[in-house]
Formats: structure tokens, C-alpha cells, sequence
């Protein structure tokens, strides 16, 4: 049984620092496409970062030069830092995986059938 679960999130003053973790169950990461989503209240789910099988990694251009997506294979969990924050960064975060193919919709959550329960990042300015 698939099974993710996000930790790390809470609050935090605007320039400060968090590290989610998605601790995955019933597969293997590296197998499949992962990303790290999240949505404000009253917004649409919106890819914050990916990384498909081969380890390659994606940033949206909100996240570029502030998060940082990466997973530990052996723990079997994926981790997005997340430095710098702005009072626009407060969300749930929400980790997906997809057995499909992202490569052509990684910013897209119809293309991730797994989730998980999703976490709080809440930022003051």
C-alpha cells in the first residue's frame, strides 16, 4: 500500500528557514516521479519542485534560488528545504508521487495519483 507522510512544517517569520520531509511506504522514491506541492487558502494546488526517476530535479520560478528538493534513497523520504521565506511561501505542503511519466506535466497535480496528508508552513512578515 502506498503511503506518504509530510512532517516539518509550522511557523515561521519571513527569511527563516524549514526542511519538509515525505516519508514514503509501500514504494521505492527513485521509481517513481515525486514533487512537492502546495495551496494557499482559496487557491488552486500549485508544483512548488519535482524529481523524476533519474534524479533530475525542477524548481518553479517562486521556488528558484530559495528551495531546494532532494530525496534519501536509503530512508526512502524526500525533503524540500526551504530557505528565505516570504509570507507568500504560507501553504499546506502537500508531497506527490506519480508511477507515470511526468516529464510533460510535472507542474500539473492531475498527473500524481499519490499524496500525502499535507502539512502547514504558515510565515509572518
Amino acid at each position: 500500500q502506498v503511503q506518504l507522510v509530510e512532517s516539518g512544517g509550522g511557523s515561521a517569520q519571513s527569511g527563516g528557514s524549514f526542511r519538509l520531509s515525505c516519508a514514503a511506504s509501500g514504494f521505492n522514491v527513485n521509481d517513481y516521479w515525486m514533487g512537492w506541492f502546495r495551496q494557499a487558502p482559496g487557491k488552486g494546488r500549485e508544483g512548488v519542485a519535482t524529481i523524476d526517476p533519474d534524479g533530475n530535479t525542477y524548481l518553479a520560478d517562486s521556488a528558484k534560488g530559495r528551495f531546494t528538493i532532494s530525496q534519501d534513497n536509503a530512508k526512502n523520504t524526500m525533503y524540500l528545504q526551504m530557505n528565505s521565506l516570504r509570507p507568500e511561501d504560507a501553504a499546506v505542503y502537500y508531497c506527490a508521487a506519480s508511477w507515470d511519466d511526468c516529464s510533460a506535466s510535472r507542474w500539473s497535480a492531475g498527473c500524481y495519483r499519490y499524496w500525502g496528508q499535507g502539512t502547514q508552513v504558515t510565515v509572518s512578515s
